[in-house]
């Protein structure tokens, strides 16, 4: 009778090997275990959670000037920031004796546009109106 070949493994432990289906096989559990993948309580499962992330936000602020008419600067809190009479009043109060005032706070993109419509509509009616954006 043939002998079967004889595998060495890096552990220099020796295995015989046979193409007999008869021969004795680990049964898939012990497969499994042997290959780390079978003990469910040594398993160990990772959910990988994506976390969106917050856009930057941006303060819009209007500067004060000595040109620019009082009433004009509460139209333009009114029309583009949506404030009421009474809190654009206020900011426009807190520009004049300040120099500078917060509109409103918005993602880049809101921000960039609302700048833009003030200085354009500022220069439509012809006063020197700065508003400008800066990162919170």
């Amino acid at each position: 009778m043939l002998k079967p070949p004889v595998i060495q493994t890096p552990e220099t432990s020796v295995l015989p090997v046979s193409n007999n289906r008869s021969a004795p096989r680990m049964s898939e559990d012990e497969d499994d275990h042997a290959a780390g993948r079978g003990d469910p309580a040594a398993s160990v499962i990772t959910k990988v959670r994506t976390k969106t992330k917050r856009p930057n936000l941006y303060r819009v602020l209007i500067l004060n000037d000595d040109y620019t008419p009082m009433e004009f600067v509460v139209h333009v809190l009114e029309k583009f920031f949506q404030k009421d009479l009474e809190a654009a009043t206020q900011i426009m109060l807190h520009v004049h004796h300040h120099g500078i005032g917060e509109c409103g706070v918005f993602t880049y993109e809101v921000a960039e546009t609302k700048v833009t419509q003030v200085m354009d509509f500022a220069r439509k009616h012809q006063h020197p109106l700065q508003c400008v954006m800066e990162k919170k």
